[in-house]
């Protein structure tokens, strides 16, 4: 028992010294994808594990759409494993909500319409079955993305549950978010 203490602490240095020696000069709004021919050797101790902006690499699931109508009172919209829920008073009055969730190599939702802001916060809760071992043991957190998922524009407060593989985040107004370490 003791002995696996011990190499679970010197695994988790490892990966935190090998994450740490990868980092830029730039706060985590500023990220910015790397060319692929700029990108680490994929002999590197995470080899092609995590993507150059921070979004965890994983396996792609069935493309998901849902279009759902919510108004003052609230309500959830499933978009294949992942969840938004918007509660009663974040909307002032019915809104056409359509989600996007791609069959990618990341998990990411996009929202429209594009833009819409809530009275009160929204929840986001993505599941990150679907991807790497090494991912799931790194917290997680969910990212504000560009369109194109080549740059993170800025982290939303989340939180991590290890146990049921998703990580909640706290939306505000509406674009593209994906599942980040």
């Amino acid at each position: 028992m003791k002995r696996q203490r011990v190499l679970l602490s010197l695994f988790v240095a490892i990966v935190v010294l090998a994450t740490g020696s990868c980092s830029s000069d730039q706060s985590p709004t500023g990220v910015t994808a790397v060319a692929p021919s700029d990108q680490a050797p994929s002999n590197s101790l995470l080899g092609d594990l995590l993507r150059p902006v921070g979004l965890l690499q994983c396996t792609p699931m069935a493309a998901a759409k849902t279009t759902k109508t919510i108004g003052p009172e609230g309500g959830a919209i499933q978009i294949g494993p992942h969840v938004l829920w918007i509660p009663a008073g974040a909307l002032a009055k019915p809104v056409t909500i359509t989600a996007t969730a791609p069959s990618d190599d990341v998990n990411s939702v996009q929202f429209s319409p594009s833009g819409l802001t809530f009275d009160k916060s929204a929840w986001l809760t993505m599941s990150y079955s679907n991807c790497n071992l090494l991912g799931r043991l790194l917290p997680k957190r969910i990212a504000y993305t560009s369109d194109d998922l080549r740059s993170v524009l800025y982290y939303l407060l989340s939180l991590d549950n290890l146990f049921s593989k998703q990580v909640t985040g706290k939306v505000d107004h509406f674009s593209r978010y994906a599942v980040s370490w």
